[in-house]
């Protein structure tokens, strides 16, 4: 010490600490005032921000006041840098904490914002937390006077080696980045691959991607085998699509007056069912002469890919009672048969699966 320690000395420190844990309470106050109007606004950046600096504001000024503190204490020079280095590293540690989260959470919102149904790119997150965390542990490296050119020239080198190493991993990490990059893929989509997996794309992270079932099971897919996958995806470069639905009716029918009715169906369904599309224009194709039937398909506007179910049902009920009401006949499958009854065999013709219970040795062979 160049002098010796007195009573003013505990008082001025006790007043500098003590304003300091004041200024903290009151700044952590306002900021806690100031959070509850950022929720009320729509862009959720404001309290990712806010929330950040109630961490921050309020270390600061605890440090700024053990730092004051210790200036009016009679401290030697070597104390005085250990604690000036200690509350330095401190203060670092607390903003680069605190950036990340913020960066962190300005990344999430706009990758929720651009991938639709309350999706996450957590490897967006990820990456740009990882390298605030990192920039951080440079400067806290500086900081306390250790030279970081030898430790990044080594983290070169040893980089390399982990490459090797961690081939896969990159693979994925990279396929990740470039399915997100390219918009192919994005949270929120409903995809197909060529090996039968389909469903929601839930996330997408530095190595793999989840997918919901419409069963709610989740399929967890590596990101490289999915950048190499033939993909059919149901949202892109539009949610809307169209269904097609088989239907057929017999020989005897008016086809205008078919055709006039099951639009009629196809409007109400476009116009009562919800997930279907109030403007999509009725289409009906005849396009068969079938064994027993004129075979047409209705092509359905749904909203997106999981309406069609549930849109496909709704019509299949209600164009079967209107054709019911109109007298328009949906024959079944005919085929004939031979009985063989002692040396004579007799042809029959029956329809459907009742042809095949003439077969004898069959149950309910007559």
């Amino acid at each position: 010490m160049n002098r010796a320690l007195t009573l003013d000395d505990l008082v001025l420190a006790g007043i500098a600490l003590a304003a300091g844990l004041t200024l903290a309470f009151m700044s952590r106050t306002l900021l806690r005032w100031l959070a509850k109007h950022a929720k009320r606004t729509r862009w959720s950046g404001d309290d990712v921000i806010v929330d950040a600096l109630r961490s921050v504001v309020p270390w600061a000024a605890i440090a700024g006041g053990a730092a004051a503190a210790t200036a009016v204490l009679p401290l030697t020079g070597a104390v005085q840098h250990h604690i000036d280095e200690v509350l330095q590293v401190w203060v670092i540690a607390v903003v680069t904490f605190s950036a990340a989260r913020v960066v962190a959470g300005l990344v999430r919102s706009v990758t929720q914002s651009r991938s639709g149904v309350a999706g996450s790119a957590t490897i967006f997150v990820n990456i740009t937390r990882v390298l605030v965390l990192a920039i951080g542990f440079l400067v806290v490296l500086q900081t306390l006077g250790i030279s970081i050119a030898p430790l990044l020239t080594a983290l070169g080198v040893g980089g390399l080696a982990v490459a090797l190493a961690l081939q896969d991993t990159l693979a994925n990490l990279f396929a990740g980045i470039h399915i997100l990059a390219s918009k192919t893929v994005q949270p929120g989509d409903y995809i197909r691959l060529s090996s039968g997996e389909e469903g929601y794309v839930v996330d997408i992270n530095w190595r793999q991607t989840t997918v919901r079932q419409l069963s709610n099971n989740l399929v967890v897919i590596p990101n490289g085998q999915l950048a190499k996958a033939n993909m059919t995806n149901y949202t892109r470069p539009e949610q809307e699509l169209t269904v097609l639905v088989q239907a057929g009716v017999s020989y005897d029918s008016d086809l205008e007056h078919v055709e006039r009715v099951t639009a009629e169906v196809v409007t109400e369904v476009m116009r009562d069912v919800t997930g279907a599309v109030p403007d999509h224009e009725p289409a009906i194709r005849f396009h068969t002469f079938g064994d027993s039937r004129i075979g047409f398909t209705v092509i359905l506007g749904v909203g997106e890919f999981s309406d069609q179910y549930r849109i496909k049902h709704e019509f299949i009920k209600r164009l079967h009672r209107r054709y019911r009401a109109e007298g328009i006949r949906i024959p079944a499958p005919t085929r004939t048969v031979a009985l063989q009854q002692g040396s004579v065999a007799i042809p029959q013709q029956r329809s459907g699966e009742d042809a095949v219970s003439g077969v004898p040795g069959v149950p309910g062979a007559e």
